[in-house]
């Protein structure tokens, strides 16, 4: 892959992190995933971006305004303009305010606990991007299907074989990254496909991606939004990231000033 991650990034430590929860239908998950995350990372949380938009229900509104009320959660509430998923993070990429940033969901389908084990990896390796996966060893699906497990497994390969990479799960979409590192790429995507453009740019920017296991589960209340016609657009995404010239990557192209 193209080498251009140290001369752009120059990712020194890890200072403080930003956690990006999206909501629409969650109410008592939201709570836990926030409960969660301050136990476990209260000392290295600078904030908690919550991104809500015009399908919001009103249940889910009052319980992040009341997250919010709380100064201990260190929460702060945005109303996205992009529309859906991809658009929503997006957004909040360009908001974030700590060295490193967590895209992550509200609905416990993402472990909160693992936000812990994702801050000991980006100590250590500040300029990587850190990442869930459901195929690595100790990982796993519970109430995923069978269909939709082989087809993910599938995918997962085709994914491996055409970036040349170790990685083996692209499409869950539960990182870390640098926050410079989102700040300058030039992303595309506005619904669930973005969750897959989030791995397949840095890794063809020559950023090192590290892998943490879990196991998914479904969520337990709402709606899930990424339906079958949804993820059929990772093909797409797959196949014109793949090929796209280096330039066309970054919003600003590598070497020039800011």
């Amino acid at each position: 892959m193209r080498d251009l991650a140290t001369p752009t990034f120059p990712i020194r430590s890890f200072s403080g992190l930003t956690v990006i929860l999206p909501v629409v239908t969650e109410t008592s998950s939201f709570d836990e995933t926030v409960r969660v995350l301050r136990e476990t990372n209260g000392d290295d949380i600078l904030e908690i971006l919550v991104v809500v938009c015009d399908r919001t229900t009103p249940e889910s509104m009052a319980r992040c305004e009341a997250a919010a009320s709380d100064p201990g959660n260190r929460l702060r509430i945005h109303h996205q303009g992009l529309p859906f998923l991809g658009g929503a993070m997006r957004e909040a990429f360009d908001l974030a305010s700590g060295s490193h940033v967590v895209m992550m969901a509200s609905d416990l389908e993402t472990d909160p606990s693992l936000v812990q084990a994702f801050v000991e990896l980006a100590k250590e390796k500040p300029a990587a991007v850190i990442t869930a996966s459901r195929w690595a060893a100790a990982g796993g699906f519970s109430g995923y299907g069978g269909v939709r497990v082989a087809l993910n497994w599938v995918f997962q390969h085709l994914t491996s074989l055409l970036y040349r990479t170790q990685l083996t799960d692209a499409t869950f979409g539960y990182r870390l990254f640098p926050t410079e590192l989102v700040k300058v790429i030039q992303w595309e995507g506005l619904r669930h496909e973005f969750l897959l453009e989030t791995v397949l740019k840095p890794l063809l920017l020559g950023v090192e991606v590290l892998e943490v296991p879990t196991t998914w589960t479904p969520r337990s209340e709402g709606v899930s939004q990424n339906s079958l016609k949804t993820q059929s657009r990772y093909i797409g995404t797959l196949l014109r990231t793949r090929f796209k010239p280096a330039a066309a990557l970054l919003k600003v192209p590598a070497g020039a000033s800011s």
